[in-house]
């Protein structure tokens, strides 16, 4: 699970191979696989940055080569 923050400040864990697609407009906002939408403070760079480190704790060996 990745921590990201909602706009009133609410903190919400989300199971990042739920997310579908990442769009600005001018906020980020997540779609997910259910067809909901999650709206978050963070920036696309810093959501990928979670995603990226999440994967690396799930799968340490993948990035090795």
């Amino acid at each position: 699970m990745i921590k990201v923050t909602r706009l009133d400040g609410t903190e919400y864990y989300l199971n990042p191979y739920q997310i579908e697609t990442i769009e600005v407009h001018p906020d980020t906002t997540l779609a997910l696989l259910s067809g909901k939408h999650l709206i978050v403070k963070e920036d696309v760079q810093e959501v990928l940055k979670k995603i990226e480190e999440y994967r690396r704790r799930i799968f340490p060996s993948m990035g090795e080569e």
